[in-house]
């Protein structure tokens, strides 16, 4: 009886250390809570670059150019230029050639092209005298630039008055120098005789070359 007694308190003793070995398992793998979730920081670095404002874009196409600017030198004007005869060029049939020289007296170079209004006048303020000078088409219209103190000539022809027996003569003091495009004068002593009839015309003018 007494043998029995202790076999039983074993068993009983074994089953409830069993018992309290499970419990203890259990309670420690519940008790077992998953690490949290960190952010990787690629991935914080990537969301970052992806929100910052996108950079100008270089080697697009550049600006187009100002509508100021610049164009090239202006127009020879008489306010900056002087004028001359050269009456070496000879004559024939009653005709004398002359050179017109145009001189640049101003600070920047200045552009001469085409032909010059030319007409015999009383004098340097005198109204015109007959017809002015119709243009000789022989040599091309070429763009002449005058740097400062450079010039550019054309050649006048002058004929005779006398040359024409209906031509009322008078006399002109020389000749009134119109640059192309400009309504300003310039005035070259040259003693002549004029006709006062337009239809007379005893003067023309060639383009402008080089000097």
């Amino acid at each position: 009886m007494k043998h029995r007694l202790v076999i039983t308190s074993v068993t009983a003793a074994a089953a409830a250390a069993l018992l309290l070995s499970g419990c203890g398992q259990n309670q420690s793998q519940g008790a077992t809570t998953p690490a949290p979730t960190s952010s990787s920081p690629s991935s914080t670095s990537s969301q970052s670059g992806s929100a910052s404002p996108s950079q100008p874009a270089t080697g697009g196409a550049a600006a187009a150019p100002s509508s100021a600017a610049a164009a090239g030198p202006a127009l020879c004007k008489a306010a900056n230029l002087t004028a001359a005869l050269d009456a070496k060029g000879g004559g024939a049939a009653g005709s004398v050639y002359m050179q017109l020289i145009v001189t640049n007296s101003g600070a920047e170079t200045c552009l001469l092209k085409g032909f010059a209004g030319v007409s015999l006048t009383a004098g340097a303020d005198g109204e015109p005298i007959g017809a002015a000078a119709t243009r000789d088409d022989s040599t091309p219209v070429a763009d002449v630039l005058l740097a400062s103190g450079q010039a550019g000539t054309a050649t006048l022809r002058y004929t005779q008055a006398g040359n024409y027996p209906n031509c009322t003569r008078t006399p002109a003091a020389g000749f009134r120098i119109y640059p192309p495009e400009d309504t300003a004068s310039l005035f070259v002593a040259a003693p002549k005789d004029a006709c006062t009839e337009a239809g007379i015309n005893l003067l023309t003018i060639a383009a402008f070359t080089a000097k």
